[in-house]
């Protein structure tokens, strides 16, 4: 019988990012639902923030991560005011939630293989 060892930083920090990826996009599901209710969200973000406390928070390096654990926190505080009307709060995360898709990809993009072959001096 083997004996379970305590998972090492790469297990704990790729659970951690895991999490913080399904709550963000849970929550840019619902954001984004036509029959959006601000009840509904706030209880489900508080359900989704429950997973993200049984895992261990790790520090995370890259500019998008950080970006997407201040979304987590930002989504928090914002679902915890009494505004009755949370069109603001729904548009502010959407811009949020845009920024962090083009900071995601902004490492996708590739520069030309090939461009010294398109110069052309004129001789």
């Amino acid at each position: 019988m083997r004996e379970s060892t305590p998972p090492n930083e790469k297990v704990l920090r790729l659970r951690y990012i895991r999490v913080l990826e399904k709550f963000l996009t849970r929550a840019v599901s619902l954001l984004k639902n036509e029959d959006f209710n601000a009840q509904i969200f706030k209880k489900n973000v508080d359900k989704y923030y429950k997973e993200i406390l049984k895992v261990k928070a790790v520090r995370l390096d890259s500019e998008y991560l950080n970006m997407l654990e201040a979304f987590v926190n930002n989504t928090l505080a914002k679902t915890n005011t009494t505004d009755d009307d949370f069109t603001e709060q729904r548009n502010s995360l959407l811009k949020e939630v845009n920024i962090l898709a083009k900071e995601k990809n902004k490492a996708t993009y590739k520069k030309d293989k090939h461009k010294d072959r398109d110069f052309y001096d004129g001789y």
